[in-house]
């Protein structure tokens, strides 16, 4: 049998014949990459090759469940880069759908990192569950909410319409995620379709609007005032309003849009030392032309 780094790139490469002639003389389905405990199973169903799982399975035998050094199955492989058919052969051929376990992530989860819709369907039609979590508390709606995808999103409403109403493990809704990430339209879609309160707060008292502002998406904070009646003045556990959030990271626009055109008190002091915006820029090692006005 070929050396193991070669079988990977015929794998890899999808190169059938060259790898059938390679693996008959060897047992392979055991043998694993030494740094990421993939098999040939966990690489043909990453690249999408339909015909070398069909050999691999069906010729050779191999185990359409076994795990790597993240637990990951090939179903979470295939599901992560959308390879509809390599999907659906994998659960045709009996893939657990909704294996959390040490894995963590579901293939679920993982296909709602990509845009790809039908490989969601697919699964969702062999009964995943989107409402699982993982670890952190995040279930497939969060993902797709940091992502962005309104497909997903509105998919996922469709299906199952309390999926929204979900907290991180630290409290962080969906909307806290999409307005840190900058996603103005899934934030659109969260507000329109879904009941988040105003205001809500993770373990740190953080809000959506100072994720948006801390992060500079200044458009997002404007529609969180708009349609979410977001306070710019709310203050996190430790008594910080969005300027000085937006200080620390040295967002020049989200503070031209607090002092400028809210009227924030650029002065504002925060937490049991009093401390401004100008202090925690400088804490930061930042010094903005906005501070010549101040």
């Amino acid at each position: 049998m070929a050396e193991w780094p070669r079988l990977l790139t015929l794998a890899r490469q999808g190169k059938l014949d060259l790898l059938e002639a390679a693996l008959r003389d060897g047992d392979v389905t055991n043998r694993r990459c030494d740094r990421s405990g993939d098999t040939l199973l966990h690489v043909a169903a990453r690249h999408g090759h339909l015909h070398l799982l069909v050999l691999l399975l069906e010729t050779l035998g191999m185990d359409v469940e076994v795990a790597n050094g993240d637990y990951k199955r090939p179903l979470h492989e295939a599901a992560s880069m959308g390879h509809r058919e390599c999907v659906s052969y994998l659960l045709a051929k009996g893939a657990s759908v909704d294996c959390l376990k040490r894995a963590d992530w579901t293939p679920l989860m993982m296909a709602c990192t990509r845009q790809n819709l039908e490989v969601i369907k697919e699964l969702m039609e062999h009964g995943a569950n989107p409402l699982l979590k993982n670890k952190d508390g995040w279930n497939c709606f969060h993902i797709a909410s940091r992502e962005g995808h309104l497909e997903v999103l509105q998919y996922l409403l469709a299906v199952f319409p309390s999926s929204w109403d979900t907290e991180s493990t630290i409290r962080r809704t969906p909307l806290h995620t999409a307005a840190m990430h900058g996603c103005f339209d899934a934030v659109e879609l969260l507000l329109e379709r879904c009941h988040y309160k105003p205001d809500s707060r993770d373990n740190c008292g953080v809000t959506p609007f100072m994720d948006a502002i801390q992060n500079g998406h200044v458009n997002i904070a404007r529609l969180l005032l708009e349609k979410h009646q977001a306070c710019p003045t709310a203050v996190d556990a430790l008594g910080a309003q969005p300027l000085h959030r937006a200080a620390v990271t040295a967002q020049d626009e989200a503070i031209q849009f607090l002092v400028s055109e809210l009227g924030v008190d650029v002065n504002g002091r925060a937490t049991p030392l009093q401390l401004t915006a100008l202090h925690y820029a400088a804490k930061s090692c930042w010094f903005g032309p906005w501070w010549v006005r101040s």
